[in-house]
């Protein structure tokens, strides 16, 4: 926080870009959590397509270490400063 209302405008970027990453993240996060559930549940073992149940906890915990690695892209980010 700083008493410059310059900075603002980097705020609101900042926030735009947040919610940028929330609905990128929501988004890897249902892709792949309705692609492996089914299969983590058994509806394809009659098919011979199943996951062991260690396989699909670390799956899980991949799902988890995706969306905590896609918000980690927020550090990465400045915002392009004005000087007027």
């Amino acid at each position: 926080m700083k008493d410059d209302l310059r900075y603002v405008v980097g705020a609101i970027k900042l926030s735009r870009r947040a919610m940028k990453q929330i609905k990128w993240n929501l988004f890897w996060a249902f892709a792949y959590n309705t692609s492996l559930i089914p299969i983590a549940a058994g509806l394809l073992y009659p098919y011979g397509i199943f996951f062991k149940p260690e396989l699909a906890g670390f799956a899980m915990a991949m799902s988890s270490v995706t969306v905590v690695s896609l918000s980690l892209l927020l550090k990465k980010y400045t915002p392009i400063k004005n000087n007027h």
